[in-house]
């Protein structure tokens, strides 16, 4: 004989997850309810309103609805509504999380969410995603036959990654297409790129391109700045486009070379005291150098610490676009239940006291970046040459931002 819950015990189920879920959230316990504050108070008063919410769409739903479902989709909806980066976990999904060897093999996409769904913030080059042409700003609608929407970024970032030589599929909703693409990408051991560098105007201006702010490449923009003097470069040019991932200690190094003194950032939430980030005059390395600081919508985190600081230092300009806006450090809470909540407890801030979760970094000389070929679209096969036609060579693409920045520092007394 089967067990069937009555209706009124399931909407008691979904009471006791989502008053679990605000007892963490509010940094109550459960015996201590009835003392909470008048913030904690009002918050707990909208169980009533869940409770309403919940009698109708028992009762009078078009269909009986699936009780741990509806539970699932509201917690999550209640944690992404504060940021992107906070995530609910259903038991199932923690466990899994938890045995998930995360981190082994990636496609090469630093992800995170955006109106609603997963969004491609950058591509590491020479990946897999490099090689599909993937872009910042690309929407991720599905991974396999698992909508985005109903996943968390956590979630997300675990289907992505995998054993060495398996495969992904995914559905790509991209500019100027009108039907989702669905790619299959190989998962590898992705390295990053060293720092990139070249010079320009007879080598005086000195370019820089990280793909990651680790200790490693960090070391090795403080190793060329040190030896810059030695090939007559006078000037610096720091390409940050697409840089958002790596390690904020080493963000904060890397913006103390160009910074004497003053603030660089500072780290704070409502249970952690504030952090704040100075500048150490015996770790700068070029103080004074004309710099200009190449940003865009790739530019996250570690990044765009970097470039708030000298731009609100008024140390560097900066080029390129707004950047996407992610700063926040996040705690687990594992639940009773199994469950498993992924909370924001802390935001960094540029020294100006813009979040960059909230506000990102926007440059003060605005240049859009490359617009996606026309030949990306959906267009009508009969624009194909003839047989015998030579086929035309695609013009070689202009970076606009490049130039700008480069202009820029021509201008700029050494």
């Amino acid at each position: 004989m089967s067990f069937t819950m009555p209706k009124s015990s399931k909407i008691l189920v979904l009471l006791v997850s989502v008053v679990l879920v605000l007892t963490v959230f509010l940094g109550a316990h459960v015996s201590g309810v009835s003392a909470a504050s008048d913030r904690d108070a009002g918050a707990y008063r909208q169980i009533d309103v869940y409770s309403e919410v919940l009698r109708h769409i028992q009762s009078d739903y078009v269909v009986e609805p699936d009780i741990p479902a509806v539970t699932n989709g509201a917690l999550r909806g209640l944690l992404e509504s504060l940021d992107a980066d906070s995530s609910y976990m259903s038991p199932e999904d923690y466990k899994v999380y938890k045995a998930a060897k995360l981190g082994k093999a990636q496609v090469g996409i630093n992800v995170s969410k955006r109106y609603g769904y997963a969004t491609v913030v950058s591509v590491v080059p020479n990946s897999a995603a490099d090689k599909a042409d993937l872009k910042d700003g690309d929407i991720i609608e599905a991974i396999g036959k698992l909508d985005t929407r109903d996943l968390s970024l956590a979630t997300i970032q675990m289907l992505l990654d995998g054993q060495p030589g398996t495969e992904v599929t995914i559905s790509v909703v991209r500019p100027r297409k009108a039907v989702p693409d669905k790619i299959v990408l190989n998962r590898s051991i992705v390295a990053e790129p060293p720092v990139a560098d070249s010079m320009y105007e007879n080598a005086t201006i000195l370019y820089l391109k990280p793909q990651i702010l680790d200790h490693e490449h960090v070391q090795a923009i403080e190793a060329k700045l040190k030896q810059m003097s030695k090939f007559g470069n006078k000037k610096v040019l720091l390409d940050l486009r697409d840089v958002s991932a790596g390690d904020w200690a080493e963000a904060v190094r890397l913006a103390n070379f160009f910074l004497k003194d003053g603030t660089i950032g500072s780290l704070e939430g409502q249970k952690v005291a504030k952090v704040t980030y100075t500048a150490d005059p015996t770790k700068t390395i070029v103080p004074t150098v004309p710099l200009v600081v190449l940003v865009n919508r790739g530019t996250a985190g570690p990044g765009e610490l970097v470039a708030g600081a000298l731009q609100d230092d008024k140390r560097a300009d900066l080029v390129g676009e707004k950047t996407f806006g992610e700063g926040a450090q996040q705690k687990t809470f594992e639940l009773p239940d199994g469950a498993a909540l992924i909370l924001s407890i802390a935001k960094y801030e540029t020294p100006s006291g813009k979040k960059l979760q909230d506000d990102a970094v926007t440059p003060g000389t605005l240049v859009a970046g490359p617009i996606p070929d026309e030949d990306d679209s959906d267009e009508d096969d009969s624009a194909t040459p003839a047989a015998g036609t030579p086929a035309s060579k695609p013009a070689p693409k202009v970076d606009d931002q490049l130039t700008k920045a480069l202009d820029m520092l021509k201008a700029k007394a050494a």
